[in-house]
């Protein structure tokens, strides 16, 4: 695409508020093996996620976790349940949300020199509207070769909803944006008029337009009460407190006056489930919960990663974790005297956080200086009573080259490094890719996000 067009394309739609990002002339290419390779990691997240709902579920319960074997894991649900209310943990745990798993399944994938490597599986993501967009943008150029084209991910999206009110034709449903969430309450403005004009009652709205009325929930337009079938909450749990309407959807969910998705799960928004999947005691109860397909798809994904968990062990135990000095940590704390070398890790806060988005809590060891780095740890371990850390191995993204418009408008091979973010649209047990987008960092970037210098660019297949 010509620069002019993109230009003038930006200026008419705002998708995120206050953002700007670099442009190219075309898509970001995808073989056809890599497109298939995404299908299969959509399956294998779907598969994880239902593996886990089982996981806490049986843990929560006091159940045993395995068939035929006399497992137990009371300590699964202690950490995923860690700070959070009292209230929601039981909303959790409800029959109501038995089962429950997110709608839309977006997960983080690095481009390394061993493929990709999955450094979050976000269960409430943004970019969903702005994806649509650009899908919708280049594909006049590029044709059906975009991954996403002819509005799949509006439909996709619209679909997932509109199946959970089975009783309704055209069911109004609603995407609640919180304040802390503002920021993409544009790409959810255009994904909404988008769906009214394929004759959706779809409608963007701040959490505080929402009101309650005889239990049910409502909005006003053009001065007539509208009842909401459908709310699809676009906020974390973790500021579940900060919206002043938040007891009224409640209300109305637990009144079954609305439907609501994602969940009021909040295990499902939290990064230590990952470091579950590698937990030794937990390895029998993923093999015989994933399919085998999916397990081999996950195992090359997720890179090694630890809870950082300072319980106290006894004086000859050691924790399951990464060296320090070519020797076994028996406290987190020993990885203060971690080489440079051995601090190729990430730490960040788990969930249930203000921080834990954006990359805005992640530390990567060897980006810092060893004061830093002990310090990081010293808060990660000082606050476990509450918010609990991981710590992943870090993967260096691949150099990558792409062409990128100068802020001139003059064409160039741009070297950088890439994150890929396929969605994912849960229909039973499958999943359909929807798009995806990818986000082209400078190469100078080890935390790969929609930063100001990065290229936010659509999909297309190759060939």
């Amino acid at each position: 695409m010509e620069f002019k067009e993109l230009q003038e394309a930006f200026a008419r739609q705002e998708l995120f508020e206050g953002k700007t990002w670099r442009t190219s002339p075309e898509p970001w290419k995808l073989t056809a093996e890599i497109v298939a390779h995404l299908e299969q990691v959509g399956q294998a997240s779907l598969d994880f996620y239902k593996a886990l709902e089982v996981l806490y579920s049986r843990s929560a319960d006091g159940k045993k976790l395995l068939r035929n074997k006399e497992v137990y894991a009371p300590w699964v649900a202690d950490y995923l349940d860690r700070g959070k209310p009292e209230a929601l943990v039981r909303t959790s745990r409800s029959k109501r949300c038995k089962g429950r798993i997110p709608p839309v399944i977006r997960p983080d994938l690095l481009v390394t020199q061993d493929g990709f490597k999955l450094t979050e599986l976000d269960s409430v993501p943004g970019g969903i509207g702005l994806t649509a967009y650009l899908n919708s943008l280049y594909e006049s150029e590029f044709s059906e070769a975009i991954v996403g084209s002819g509005g799949a991910m509006e439909r996709a999206f619209y679909h997932r909803l509109a199946s959970l009110a089975p009783d309704k034709d055209n069911p109004v449903v609603v995407i609640a944006v919180s304040e802390e969430s503002t920021t993409y309450k544009p790409e959810m403005d255009w994904l909404a008029e988008r769906l009214q004009l394929l004759g959706h009652r779809v409608f963007s709205l701040h959490t505080d337009q929402l009101f309650p009325l005889g239990g049910a929930l409502y909005f006003d337009i053009e001065g007539t009460p509208e009842k909401i079938d459908v709310v699809y909450r676009f906020f974390e749990l973790f500021d579940l407190d900060n919206i002043p309407t938040a007891k009224y959807i409640v209300e109305a969910w637990e009144n079954d006056e609305i439907v609501l998705d994602p969940p009021l799960r909040p295990f499902f928004e939290e990064k230590s489930a990952l470091a579950l999947y590698h937990h030794h005691l937990l390895a029998e109860f993923w093999r015989e919960s994933i399919p085998k397909k999916s397990r081999k798809t996950l195992d090359g994904l997720i890179p090694k990663s630890w809870i950082v968990d300072p319980a106290p062990l006894p004086p000859g135990a050691v924790l399951d974790g990464p060296l320090a000095q070519g020797r076994p940590l028996h406290s987190w704390m020993d990885l203060a005297e971690a080489s440079q070398k051995e601090r190729n890790l990430v730490l960040k806060i788990s969930g249930f956080h203000e921080t834990a988005w954006g990359s805005r809590s992640v530390v990567i060891g060897n980006d810092v200086s060893k004061g830093e780095w002990a310090r990081s740890l010293n808060a990660a371990c000082d606050g476990a009573d509450t918010h609990l850390h991981v710590i992943q191995e870090f993967h260096k993204s691949v150099r990558l080259t792409h062409p990128l418009y100068s802020p001139e408008g003059k064409s160039y091979d741009a070297s950088g490094r890439l994150r890929l973010n396929p969605y994912y649209f849960v229909n039973g047990d499958s999943v359909t890719l929807a798009g995806a987008l990818a986000t082209f960092c400078p190469p100078d970037k080890k935390i790969i996000h929609g930063m100001e210098d990065a290229a936010l660019l659509p999909c297309r297949v190759d060939g």
